[in-house]
C-alpha cells in the first residue's frame, strides 16, 4: 500500500464517517469509470476506493481509461462532452457509496505521472441515492432510473473532472481536481522513470497539433 494512501486512510479513520445515511442501496452496486479526452491517452495504475464504511477497495479500477481516436487527426480533444460517457470501469461490489476515491495515473502524451484524491461529499451520494423517473429510449418505457455511475475524466496536466450519471439519465457534473505529480513516477518508481509507450494513433496526433494545455 502506498503512503499516500496509508496517510489518507488513517485521516479517514480519525475523522470518522460524516454521513449519518447507513440504508441500503437502490441499486446492486455502484460503477466507477474512467475517460480521457480524444488522443488523450492515460493509464490508470490504481484507483483505490474508501467507502462510508471506512471500507478499502485496492485497484477498484486499473487499465486504460476510454479515449476515441478518430481516423485522420478528426478528433478534436479540447473540452469535456456535453453528455460524457460511462468510461472504462468495473462495478465496486460490496461497497457502500463511496467517501473518497484514491487516483495514480500515467498521462501519456506528456509524459507524467499524477496522484490525487477525490473527495465525495454527501451531497453527491444523495444524488446517488434519489430514484428520478424518466423515459428512457432504449427500453421503450418510464423507468425510475438512478445515476449509479460514478465517471472521472482526466486530462493533460493533472486535471480532472467528475461526473454522476445513470441510464437514461443526465450527467451532472459534480466536481473538478487539480492532481499533483507523483515525484516517484510512474509505478511508484519501480520502472526506472519508464512510463508505458504511447500509441501510434495518439503520437501522430500529438506530433501534428501538440497537448491542448488549459482547455479542460
Amino acid at each position: 500500500m502506498s503512503s499516500f494512501l496509508r496517510t489518507t486512510i488513517c485521516a479517514f479513520l480519525l475523522t470518522g464517517c460524516t454521513s449519518a445515511y447507513s440504508g441500503p442501496l437502490p441499486y446492486d452496486a455502484w460503477r466507477l469509470g474512467f475517460s480521457a479526452p480524444n488522443y488523450m491517452e492515460v493509464w490508470i495504475e490504481t484507483a483505490d476506493v474508501i467507502d462510508i464504511q471506512g471500507n478499502v477497495y485496492r485497484r477498484a479500477m486499473s487499465g486504460i481509461a476510454a479515449m476515441q481516436t478518430p481516423p485522420n487527426n478528426s478528433g478534436n480533444p479540447k473540452g469535456w462532452p456535453a453528455r460524457p460517457g460511462w468510461g472504462k470501469g468495473k462495478y465496486v461490489k460490496g461497497a457502500d457509496l463511496p467517501k473518497k476515491i484514491y487516483v495514480r495515473w500515467q498521462s501519456l502524451v506528456e509524459p507524467q505521472t499524477y496522484k490525487m484524491a477525490i473527495d465525495i461529499p454527501e451531497s453527491t451520494r444523495e444524488i446517488m441515492r434519489k430514484g428520478e423517473k424518466t423515459f428512457c429510449a432504449a427500453a421503450g418505457k418510464w423507468i425510475t432510473g438512478y445515476r449509479e455511475a460514478i465517471v472521472v475524466g482526466l486530462a493533460p496536466g493533472g486535471i480532472a473532472k467528475v461526473w454522476v450519471l445513470g441510464p437514461c439519465l443526465t450527467p451532472i457534473e459534480v466536481t473538478r481536481v487539480q492532481a499533483e505529480v507523483d515525484p516517484r513516477g510512474p509505478y511508484e518508481g519501480e520502472s526506472g522513470g519508464k512510463h508505458r509507450p504511447l500509441s501510434a494513433v495518439s503520437q501522430a496526433y500529438v506530433e501534428k497539433f501538440g497537448v491542448p494545455f488549459g482547455s479542460w
